[in-house]
């Protein structure tokens, strides 16, 4: 299996090589002209583009949920990360720009796919129905990403550069909506996987039926319909297409686990260890950033049990403002635990959880606490003592920060359930309320008239 999926991402990584000069400029610049998709061959190497796309967005990803939130504590010189660490987050941030192109990056080449696969005679139907469908999952969560990122954001839907090239901003409503319908379509469209086929060795990759929903039951707990959330949760958990692992440790040390709903990964020969964007650099190399101490309360509390093996502690690296602990959730391609894991189904567990708490579900087998004690469970913590709702509702606060802990959630769970001025004012006293929104990225704004007087507001 291992041997597949570093054969898969060398693949994506020749493929983007080829295309270097199509995928590096911003998307009102890409050239449609560059990318090829006219015969059936041309139809695997353009759906791993896609992906390898996908897996170009997925550190900053990660960035913007940890690093702007009250996770990390700067501790090196990058001046991007010195901004998150202190709070004071600019329009020419590169992190802040790097997510922006890439996700439109993988908008744009899904858009292509979607434009081009149905003109292309000679591929099987059933190839083209999950090709076009599994765009249409990638589509929808770099919209996703981008609204709950940036807020009100361009909606881009064709690959037409004149059209790209000046393109106002859309209201986050209605780029959330665009979202519905591509993951709707997506989970109507996309293969199917039973427990026990020989096609859940590549789940945690490609898109199937079941990743759709779990999407969904991410969408719908951010809009808040706990019943819609629930749902398809639930029908998640019990496809029993994906496991818990036994034993937390192996979501820290190892790739493509078990749980894993949607993964990207990098190989020996395109491993991510250096660099500015790459978390394995900025969190082990360089220790560029570190657990904020609110996060190592938390993480090393007896009830987060084994999950604090998300971080560790070495007196080696005291110094000065250092706290001597080092987030080690990315390691490198020869420790096999070098991947970006964006949905795994211990989030499952988490959304019904608070789905059913906010529809005051509390006790018994159907209950938010049940679900909560299956990943106490696993981690080897004590059972939740709450009783009440509210007291429910904070439990799963924490234990989304037991268990996801550095996956890219934080800010995300701050902002939606509407705790983010509360947690951040007392954990930074630069924490303002434009902070619930990112900038656009200072380049997109010179370089895009429709946004020239757009910027979020505050920056």
């Amino acid at each position: 299996m291992t041997r597949f999926f570093r054969y898969t991402a060398i693949l994506a990584t020749a493929w983007l090589a080829s295309c270097t000069t199509v995928l590096e400029p911003k998307p009102v610049d890409l050239l449609v002209d560059n990318l090829v998709l006219n015969e059936p061959a041309d139809v695997e190497p353009a759906r791993i583009g896609a992906y390898a796309a996908l897996r170009g967005m997925a550190a900053s990803n990660m960035m913007a949920g940890d690093f702007t939130a009250d996770y990390i504590r700067h501790n090196g010189t990058f001046t991007d990360e010195r901004e998150f660490g202190t709070k004071q987050i600019t329009p020419s941030n590169g992190v802040v720009a790097s997510l922006w192109s890439n996700l439109y990056r993988t908008i744009y080449v899904a858009n292509f796919i979607l434009e081009r696969l149905p003109t292309v005679s000679g591929v099987p139907e059933a190839t083209r129905k999950q090709v076009m469908a599994e765009m249409k999952f990638l589509r929808g969560y770099a919209n996703f990403i981008g609204a709950n990122t940036y807020g009100d954001i361009p909606k881009v839907t064709t690959t037409d550069q004149a059209t790209n090239r000046n393109i106002p901003k859309t209201a986050k409503a209605d780029i959330l909506a665009l979202v519905l319908e591509d993951w709707k379509a997506a989970e109507a469209d996309l293969a199917s996987i039973e427990p026990g086929s020989t096609a859940t060795v590549v789940n945690g990759t490609y898109a199937n039926k079941i990743s759709a929903r779990a999407m969904l039951a991410r969408y719908y707990l951010y809009q808040k319909n706990w019943a819609q959330a629930e749902q398809y949760a639930t029908q998640v958990i019990d496809a029993k297409v994906y496991a818990l692992e036994p034993n937390f440790e192996d979501i820290v040390n190892k790739d493509f686990t078990k749980e894993s709903i949607l993964e990207v990964g990098y190989a020996l020969t395109d491993d991510p260890g250096t660099g500015a964007f790459s978390l394995t650099n900025l969190y082990l190399g360089r220790r560029e950033v570190i657990p904020s101490d609110q996060v190592i309360l938390l993480l090393a509390s007896t009830e987060s049990g084994t999950r604090r093996a998300t971080i560790s502690f070495n007196s080696a690296n005291l110094n000065g403002d250092d706290n001597g602990w080092t987030v080690q959730k990315y390691g490198t391609a020869d420790n096999d635990n070098n991947n970006i894991v964006l949905m795994r189904l211990a989030e499952m567990y988490l959304i019904r959880a608070e789905a059913r708490a906010q529809q005051n579900k509390l006790t018994g087998a159907n209950g938010a606490i049940a679900d909560l004690n299956v990943l106490r469970a696993r981690a080897k913590a004590p059972n939740v003592a709450a009783t009440s709702q509210s007291e429910v509702l904070s439990a799963v606060e924490r234990e989304r920060v037991y268990e996801l802990a550095f996956e890219g959630h934080r800010w995300f769970d701050l902002i939606r359930t509407g705790r983010v001025q509360a947690v951040m004012s007392a954990f930074s006293p630069n924490w303002n309320v434009k902070y619930e929104r990112w900038p656009i990225p200072q380049g997109e704004i010179q370089r895009n008239p429709a946004l020239k007087d757009a910027q979020n507001p505050g920056y």
